[in-house]
């Protein structure tokens, strides 16, 4: 039986292109929102969630991280995509016939030096490969799509130029979630352990639960805070260390940041990814 990852978005969204570079042997199943993505996977429908947490350019992807503490799933590995930009329009279409394109409102600003040179109008979109779709069932020969070449393919439109994102940096990170934790593998890049927190209401206690890291030799890569509940006077931190719980030097900075906080809960224990996704 054919196994199964669920992601946001329209069939050539940047999210399914995660899923075919990341586990091409999963058929991918797109879902209309992170929720859905979440419910899949809690269903039994897909045994895989594809989820994007951050991007090098826009930063962390607004909701992911309230959402995933209370979903019910388990980070077992990461992955991270270069957001690579083409332009396509209906086969046949020349580039000096396009005078507008649609995208994803974050999207658009990436290539803004490239449709200035052409003249071309840029118009904001609640999906790229959604605009794709549309595109593709139209008979508008005026208007092109940025998207990913995947899209192009899917929904049979021609590119007309690709990589023309301005600069050559921007990746976003993924999340692959699933129902069951995996903390028997050991990463040849290391391992990432992922976990939520709340401090005491206690003064510098932030300061003084994250002393047992320091200390203990530990390196956190991500500190994040977030409301909870929508309060102002709660407030739940994200963080990403490098380790295994494990490992002596982990499990000592723990117990030191149990003392200090009144809740933690870890999201997963993973490989680390190959650094290789930026260059």
């Amino acid at each position: 039986m054919t196994r199964r990852i669920a992601f946001q978005g329209e069939p050539g969204a940047y999210s399914h292109e995660a899923c075919r570079s990341s586990r091409p042997d999963y058929e991918a199943v797109p879902c209309r929102t992170f929720e859905d993505v979440i419910d899949t996977v809690n269903s039994g429908n897909a045994e895989m969630a594809m989820l994007p947490v951050e991007n090098s350019t826009y930063g962390r992807v607004a909701d992911i991280h309230r959402l995933l503490p209370d979903s019910g799933l388990h980070i077992v590995d990461e992955a991270f995509t270069r957001v690579k930009i083409s332009l396509m329009a209906l086969p046949g279409v020349k580039l000096d016939e396009v005078g507008k394109v649609r995208a994803h409102l974050v999207l658009l600003p990436q290539a803004r030096g490239f449709l200035a040179r052409h003249g071309i109008q840029a118009e904001s979109a609640a999906d790229s490969a959604g605009a794709a779709k549309e595109l593709a069932g139209s008979q508008d020969r005026t208007t092109g799509v940025l998207a990913s070449d995947l899209a192009a393919e899917i929904y049979g439109l021609d590119v007309l130029a690709r990589g023309i994102e301005d600069h050559g940096h921007n990746t976003t990170r993924f999340l692959l979630m699933s129902r069951d934790a995996d903390m028997s593998r050991r990463g040849e890049h290391g391992m990432i352990t992922s976990f939520v927190f709340r401090v005491r209401n206690i003064p510098a206690s932030l300061y003084k639960a994250m002393g047992g890291f320091a200390t203990n030799g530990v390196n956190m890569t991500k500190l994040e805070s977030y409301m909870v509940g929508g309060s102002f006077a709660a407030t739940q931190f994200y963080a990403d260390i490098e380790g295994h719980p494990d490992d002596e030097n982990v499990r000592l900075a723990m117990e030191e940041l149990d003392f200090f906080t009144d809740h933690i809960k870890v999201l997963g224990t993973y490989p680390a990814a190959t650094k290789h996704h930026l260059e």
